[in-house]
């Protein structure tokens, strides 16, 4: 049976360089295929010529010759055309099919005079085409449909400030795209302007809408619910998060997996299987029907066509979870990972340092020690000091400028405001400025929270203790790897007692911290030399080398650019929880391929026996080779992604 063609490459203009591209409108994202697979006319009108010409042969209208059909010759040589087209194709190309033993059979058929059975048999397969041509397109358009997130035409600030609507293929690098309440965004961007709530499940799976305002980033195809939005142009059609999707599904069908390989080599062998058959019982039993029917029974073409179908169907619902497998390759590398390595900042933590805890002394607020503590820190450039003002800005708190600041490495700050003494940093730092502190030491030692004592006119106002915050699915996506039967280590380049304490919060099996990243590649190569199937999952450049090793790399879609091309999955929107999901449908497909296989193998196994002991007639065993062969495609349809299914 025929396999679906892949879709059309999402390439660039020739002759665009990389400093033109500012210049040039967006690549669109388009294919040429979206009606491939509609219902053909041609075929059907074909289909209902075979029947006809059935029925004229069952009810002898014309036959002028005596025990010859002309009807019956001309109508199977004619409806079965596409059958014996593709048979020969095969035979030039060296490959043993369905389509040949098919041809067998027809034309033993039409020697003996079972110019009836000739003509059901044509009909049977032509319609079975038909039906799976029809299936197949239901898992392009399920990918395709995506295509529809994006709108056509786009409303752009040009000249003069003047706000005009162009087609979306006009969209330039930089344009700042106007987006109405409830309109589609075109771009992956960052919000110029505007406030707004925006559903983007399909995109990062996010149940609920996400608020979005100035310097919030957005994705192409998700949907502007409330205020108006102005967008920046930053990525256009294929670089979007929907070319990439597209793109994952064209690589997905270049890429043919082992297991479809297989496929392919067990559809062949099932030929060589009935062909051999065939040839037994016409000696022992010298029954011509009988040898016809064996031909005819035994059928590969679910697992031919059943298996790239699966693939296909597993990868473009990975794509709408989250998670964007590079190839059917490693989406089988997938379903057999039996150990996760997982990189922790960036990929198990946001990767910034965030305010954990506030405590106070002498009764001041949260409000007064996270002011005093963002006058001092408002010049600096420290990464604790992004943490402090963040929490300030988000309360809010009026963030003012010091009249004097004097920052001193490795102890901490001091301010001048108003002609009062701010002084923030280490517990020694205060100690050595004289102030007394009442409050405790946190008690973490070394264990990855930063301790910022806050003082002000001589007086210790608080503590204020930051630390990189685990990510909130972070926990949960363990504990699902873990229930799935995956070993989990954690390996990290911090401290040894910071990995081994986030290691224990989370309920990894293992936490191995100190790590550079030759030694992480190095672990990955150990693991592999064990017998062990690895995934590793990271977000830095300092992951890549693992990553490539890796049996699987996945890279946080927030991650470098050099994580994402060393990676075979990317997980948009950077959750953990998307991977779990990723590994869930690996090995879903997997189990329906295996099903595929081991029903095609029983049926065409049980169907021969009897062919060969004369209990099946050509129709019947054309029956059953039909049914049983779409039964198998019909199953691998359920890997498919449902028109509803926009991520978890």
């Amino acid at each position: 049976m025929s396999i679906p063609q892949p879709l059309p490459k999402l390439e660039p203009k020739a002759g665009v360089h990389e400093d033109e591209k500012s210049a040039q409108p967006a690549v669109p994202i388009k294919t040429e295929t979206a009606h491939e697979h509609d219902l053909d006319w041609v075929e059907i009108l074909r289909i209902a010529f075979v029947a006809l010409a059935a029925a004229a042969v069952w009810f002898r209208i014309w036959e002028p010759f005596p025990h010859v059909s002309v009807i019956g010759i001309a109508a199977t040589l004619i409806g079965g055309y596409p059958i014996f087209k593709e048979a020969i194709e095969n035979i030039v190309e060296r490959k043993m099919t369905m389509e040949l033993s098919m041809t067998i059979a027809l034309l033993a058929a039409l020697a003996i005079g079972e110019f009836f059975t000739a003509l059901v048999i044509t009909a049977f397969v032509l319609a079975a085409e038909v039906l799976e041509g029809l299936t197949v397109g239901r898992g392009r358009r399920a990918i395709q449909d995506l295509l529809d997130f994006l709108p056509r035409t786009v409303w752009v600030r040009r000249n003069n400030n003047e706000v005009v609507e162009i087609p979306a293929e006009n969209l330039r690098l930089g344009d700042s795209v106007i987006v109405k309440p409830g309109g589609r965004i075109p771009v992956d961007g960052v919000v110029l302007s505007g406030r707004s709530f925006v559903e983007q499940a399909a995109i990062t799976g996010e149940a609920m809408p996400v608020e979005k305002s100035t310097g919030s980033t957005v994705y192409a195809g998700t949907i502007n619910q409330s205020g108006a939005l102005e967008v920046s142009a930053d990525k256009l059609g294929r670089d979007t998060t929907f070319g990439r999707i597209i793109e994952a599904v064209e690589r997905a069908e270049k890429s043919r997996a082992p297991i479809q390989k297989t496929a392919d080599r067990l559809a062949g062998y099932l030929v060589y299987f009935a062909l051999g058959a065939a040839v037994l019982t016409f000696i022992v039993t010298h029954n011509v029907r009988s040898t016809i029917s064996v031909v005819i029974v035994a059928g590969a073409c679910g697992i031919a066509a059943g298996t790239p179908l699966a693939i296909l169907g597993a990868i473009g619902r990975a794509a709408r979870q989250g998670a964007i497998v590079k190839g059917g390759l490693y989406l089988e590398a997938l379903a057999e990972v039996d150990t996760v390595l997982l990189d922790k900042t960036g990929t198990l933590t946001f990767g910034t340092p965030q305010i954990r805890d506030v405590f106070s002394t002498d009764g001041f607020g949260e409000r007064e020690i996270l002011a005093a503590a963002a006058i001092a820190e408002c010049k600096s450039e420290h990464p604790l000091a992004k943490a402090i003002l963040a929490r300030a800005s988000a309360l809010p708190v009026a963030v003012a400028e010091p009249d004097h600041f004097a920052y001193t490495p490795g102890k901490g700050i001091t301010a001048d405001y108003r002609g009062e003494e701010i002084v923030i940093g280490s517990r020694t730092w205060l100690a050595e400025r004289g102030l007394k502190i009442i409050l405790p030491g946190n008690g973490h030692g070394n264990s990855g929270v930063s301790e910022i004592y806050v003082a002000r006119g001589g007086r210790v106002l608080g503590t204020i203790h930051v630390a990189d915050v685990l990510r909130p699915e972070a926990k949960s996506a363990v504990a699902a790897m873990r229930e799935m039967g995956l070993k989990t280590v954690l390996l990290s380049g911090d401290t040894q007692e910071v990995t081994t304490l986030i290691g224990r919060d989370l309920g990894v099996d293992q936490a191995v911290g100190g790590l550079l990243p030759d030694q992480k590649a190095e672990w990955v190569k150990d693991l592999r030399g064990k017998n062990r199937k690895v995934a590793m999952v990271g977000d830095g450049i300092n992951d890549a080398p693992a990553l490539v090793e890796a049996n699987v790399g996945v890279a946080m879609g927030s991650g470098t650019d050099v994580a994402r091309e060393s990676a075979d999955v990317i997980l948009i929107g950077s959750d953990l929880a998307k991977f779990v999901e990723a590994l869930r449908i690996a090995r879903r497909c997997r189990g329906v391929i295996m099903q595929n296989f081991t029903g095609t193998l029983v049926v065409d196994s049980i169907g021969v026996g009897m062919a060969a002991c004369g209990l099946l007639n050509p129709l019947l065993a054309a029956f059953i080779h039909v049914t049983s062969e779409l039964a198998f495609i019909l199953n691998s349809t359920r890997l498919l992604p449902r028109s509803s299914e926009t991520g978890s």
